[in-house]
């Protein structure tokens, strides 16, 4: 069976010691007595059946049971009742489960050992779908590990790819040295000569030649156990997941025009590489401060590898000094208030706005126009980027605020309508959306978002009002008001306390990311102490805490549909990176 083993240098101090002593070679899984491997497995079961109940999940969820009893060495008679846990019976089972695997001796000390074997599981096939990401994050709430702890294992097994290296042989350097060569015009032909420089020596590159790899690990997980990651199964594995020859999106700029788009690249927000991705998308841009895509987003540390999507600059510059000139001009502080109120109370349509704001209308319609469509074309050309896997076979959160939540919004959708969507998408913040408010538009969505769908809004933000006052769907806009759908994914949360007007959305984006929960620079620095403080042994804490709405200023949304929607993920912990 292929396997790939993680380096025992991630786990808590103890753990590795005693992985060390049972043999590297050894799935820690296996390490289980057979209750607490029965109940780890029912603990999947159960989980997958409540975070993706709909039936287009049902095969997904039979595949991973089935290769998990295997996995864990179970008699093949447990697997209808692994089947039946999946398919929602037995929900009620799942504290007794929890408590049996965290009785079981190999968890004693710690239950990180579950997270490193359930990773190890998601990644043999060198494809870590977002459902598995989503599903990982949910047991480890279930057994109150920090989530912080799923990310050092991430990083930590990168790390010993890259990092580890030791003299090779001069055999084995005559025989990477050839296989380089042979591969040198490969990589050209796949990634392009603008990404040599960006793509990172990882995936199909000579730096990761399996003599290369084994030597360097050795050192850190065992012979046994450098063997099988430094096998060609285990090259293939990274090159899978990190895309072609690794350079994954920093490599992909558009090189002709496509349709009505003129510009689409990836600009690097961070310098790091990372088992998931996040990709931002901003709304405008405008002379000064914020004449940058990045520049919105320099507090953002959603992960270690950040990109941030450059499109259509001319437009959105254009779009940008109209709104300076709108808001500087015919509208003063006092008029925005007035204005403010007027959408609050409901009524935006023509009638109902001021004659001096709507003689100067053209200056905010005809950009505003312009970039509605073209922002659905970006979005549209997004989602085929990623239905291709251009980022790797690994998950990627979608961040975007105004007119890039309008990218992300037209790229879900586009990607709902085609086939193998589903496990590439973890989590998606939609900001000030300019799209239908109506849940029937957004029930596609839930088929290609595995966690999160978080819709911040703002009830009195006038100027979103006043560009939609001749729309049908003027009265239903994301961006003013909560989206009563009905799904534990779908969580609304109202930022009117942050937001006082649109172009709050590009200027206060610090609190925003911390009232919706996506975490900033400062939160990490916050998590690396009380992560240091906590080991070794100490995981009680609960990974799945509140949202950091209340903290920041905001309220999440007290409607019906939406409170619901709002408890049902804090008890599924579906999303990654769940707390504030």
């Amino acid at each position: 069976r292929r396997c790939l083993i993680l380096p025992c240098k991630a786990l808590p101090h103890g753990v590795a010691e005693q992985a060390s002593d049972k043999g590297s070679c050894e799935l820690l899984g296996q390490q289980l007595e057979e209750p607490g491997r029965f109940a780890y497995a029912a603990l999947c079961g159960i989980s997958l059946a409540g975070l993706f109940p709909e039936k287009e999940q049902s095969s997904f969820k039979t595949e991973f049971i089935e290769g998990l009893v295997k996995w864990l060495d179970l008699p093949d008679a447990v697997l209808p009742a692994m089947t039946a846990f999946a398919t929602g019976l037995g929900g009620e089972g799942t504290e007794t489960f929890a408590q049996i695997l965290l009785k079981d001796p190999v968890l004693k000390d710690s239950p990180f050992v579950i997270t490193q074997d359930l990773l190890s599981f998601c990644l043999k096939d060198g494809y870590y779908d977002a459902r598995a990401r989503v599903l990982i994050c949910h047991i480890m709430w279930l057994l109150r590990i920090p989530l912080e702890e799923l990310e050092a294992l991430e990083e930590s097994l990168l790390e010993s790819l890259k990092d580890q290296k030791e003299e090779e042989s001069e055999t084995a350097e005559v025989s990477r040295t050839k296989k380089e060569r042979r591969k040198k015009l490969k990589r050209y032909l796949l990634i392009g000569l603008a990404t040599v420089g960006g793509g990172t020596v990882i995936g199909l590159t000579g730096g990761l030649a399996a003599p290369l790899v084994a030597a360097g690990a050795a050192a850190v997980i065992g012979s046994a156990g450098a063997a099988a990651l430094g096998s060609t199964a285990g090259i293939a594995v990274m090159a899978s997941l990190f895309g072609a020859a690794g350079a994954g999106l920093t490599g992909y700029k558009m090189k002709k025009r496509v349709g009505a788009i003129e510009e689409f690249e990836f600009l690097p927000l961070t310098e790091g590489r990372q088992l998931h991705i996040t990709i931002a998308i901003t709304g405008w841009l405008c002379t000064g401060r914020y004449g940058s895509f990045t520049a919105p987003w320099s507090s953002m540390m959603q992960s270690r590898e950040q990109y941030c999507l450059a499109w259509e600059s001319r437009y959105l510059m254009e779009l940008g000094n109209a709104l300076d000139s709108l808001l500087n001009g015919v509208v003063n502080m006092m008029a925005q208030e007035a204005l403010k109120f007027t959408v609050l109370s409901g009524i935006v349509s023509a009638l109902a706005w001021p004659a001096s704001l709507l003689t100067v209308a053209s200056v905010i319609d005809n950009p505003w126009g312009v970039c509605l469509h073209r922002s659905a074309e970006v979005g549209k050309h997004l989602a085929h980027l990623l239905l291709g896997r251009q980022q790797g076979k690994r998950p990627v959160t979608l961040i975007g605020f105004s007119l890039g939540a309008r990218v992300i919004y037209f790229c879900l959708q586009e990607m709902a309508q085609e086939k193998d969507s589903q496990g590439i998408i973890e989590d998606v913040v939609l900001l000030g959306a300019p799209v239908e408010g109506d849940a029937k538009h957004w029930k596609a969505i839930t088929k290609v978002v595995s966690g999160r769908i978080i819709n911040g809004y703002c009830r009195g933000d006038w100027l979103l009002g006043f560009v939609y006052r001749t729309s049908a769907v003027q009265l239903s806009v994301a961006g003013l008001q909560p989206v009563h759908l009905d799904d534990r994914r779908m969580i609304n949360m109202d930022l009117s306390s942050v937001v006082n007007g649109h172009l709050d959305y590009m200027k206060q984006m610090d609190t925003i990311l911390k009232a919706v929960g996506v975490k900033t620079r400062e939160c990490r620095r916050e998590e690396t102490g009380s992560l240091a403080a906590a080991r070794p042994g100490t995981h009680g804490s609960e990974a799945g805490g509140e949202d950091s709405v209340g903290e920041a200023g905001g309220e999440e949304d007290s409607s019906e549909d939406s409170g619901e929607a709002g408890a049902t993920r804090d008890e599924a912990a579906a999303g990654a990176n769940h707390h504030s």
